[in-house]
């Protein structure tokens, strides 16, 4: 198992490889979104699921969100984040390179967790999925991923702080002001009632 601090983290991040860290729902593996074919690698992902692009902070993530869709954007995330909700939304065009999904959307969520935070304040947002092998359900323990991940580096400090082990709400924008349920978790968003 390797740990490493955020420094160390940020100098993996900037080699192409991903790290392991907790967020406030699963352990996630995350990469620069420039290196986001790592993650497909790692994981053994089908290429045509989408990741997801997480943040420390809304404005982090805006830049991202097209014009038609900043607005609801914005409503929704200072309402919900940080938080185990995942908006699924229309990518700006000047960010496009940046996409996973065919379909020009992305998604993003700003997790409640101090330590995802504290390493995406260092790096930037970081181009994520929950770490673990696709179609395997992942251990939530440090011990467990590192026997699924042996060659990533994990962020320390351990024993992580505690997550609930369930997955975010997804959402996604269809235009102004109108939202679908993708899949339930944690969060109920009265928006969509």
């Amino acid at each position: 198992m390797y740990l490493v601090n955020c420094k160390s983290a940020l100098k993996t991040l900037k080699r192409g490889l991903p790290i392991i860290f907790q967020t406030d729902t699963l352990p996630a593996i995350g990469c620069l979104p420039k290196f986001s074919n790592i993650i497909y690698e790692f994981k053994k992902r089908d290429r045509n699921k989408p990741l997801i692009l997480m943040g420390s902070e809304q404005k982090q993530l805006i830049d991202f969100v097209h014009e038609s869709a900043k607005k609801d954007y914005e409503n929704i995330a200072s309402k919900y984040w940080p938080g185990a909700l995942t908006m699924v939304i229309p990518a700006s065009k000047k960010q496009t390179l940046n996409l996973t999904s065919n379909d020009l959307t992305l998604g993003l969520r700003i997790p409640n967790s101090y330590m995802a935070q504290s390493l995406m304040r260092e790096t930037g947002p970081l181009l994520t999925s929950s770490a673990n092998i696709s179609g395997f359900t992942g251990s939530t323990t440090v011990e467990g991923i590192a026997l699924d991940f042996p060659s990533v580096e994990i962020l320390g400090p351990i024993p992580w702080e505690k997550s609930s082990g369930k997955a975010s709400t997804i959402i996604f924008w269809e235009k102004s002001g109108n939202w679908r349920l993708i899949r339930e978790g944690e969060v109920l968003v009265r928006e969509l009632e």
